[in-house]
């Protein structure tokens, strides 16, 4: 039997072209693969956050609204936590706006010198008479009392505090939190409660 060239020719074509095909289908595949897995991935991370509003997209050093909660008493304020489980929020202190990182494990409120100075208490009439120990290091602390600090319709007057040195953020502490009648940390939300 005898062969022609042209034979030849259409044999590798036709395997050359399924090979390409087969190549092209198995991309295809590994590729569908990989987008369900990040579809997937995705799909499950934004329904795991516990807010999942316009302002998740918000810069996370934002400080968090409040919110008057379906079913909450007329005097409860409700603030979400951010994306690291912490609870920011803006509170007025002697007439100041001053951005507070809510810690129940804060004996007391804490103010930095920044906001201090805001507040209208100058460093020249503070003693720094107290040592502390922070994450931040060994500092000095100066004990105060806040003439106002108010977060929403809450007013809370004469508020032991402190001024520390080395503190990046002031710190809403249990001289505050005790005015309230309850706070709660519940799924990601932080409600005040008074009367």
């Amino acid at each position: 039997m005898q062969r022609h060239a042209g034979d030849e020719s259409c044999g590798t074509g036709d395997r050359k072209g399924a090979e390409l095909i087969g190549f092209a289908i198995r991309q295809l595949a590994i590729w569908g693969a990989l987008g369900l897995l990040l579809y997937a991935f995705v799909g499950h991370r934004l329904g795991s956050q516990p807010e999942a509003t316009a302002s998740a997209s918000a810069p996370a050093a934002t400080a968090a609204a409040p919110e008057r909660g379906r079913g909450a008493s007329p005097n409860a304020l409700l603030f979400r936590a951010n994306r690291e489980g912490h609870v920011e929020l803006d509170a007025v202190v002697n007439g100041a706006p001053v951005r507070f990182l809510v810690d129940t494990g804060a004996t007391m409120v804490v103010l930095t010198m920044r906001d201090a100075a805001a507040a209208g208490l100058s460093r020249t009439n503070l003693d720094f008479s107290i040592r502390t120990s922070t994450a931040n290091g060994v500092g000095r602390a100066a004990p105060v009392k806040l003439r106002e600090l108010r977060i929403g319709q809450f007013s809370a007057t004469d508020v032991p505090a402190a001024v520390v040195e080395n503190l990046r953020i002031s710190l809403l502490g249990q001289t505050f939190l005790k005015r309230l009648d309850s706070y709660q940390m519940r799924d990601g939300v932080l409600t005040l409660n008074w009367n």
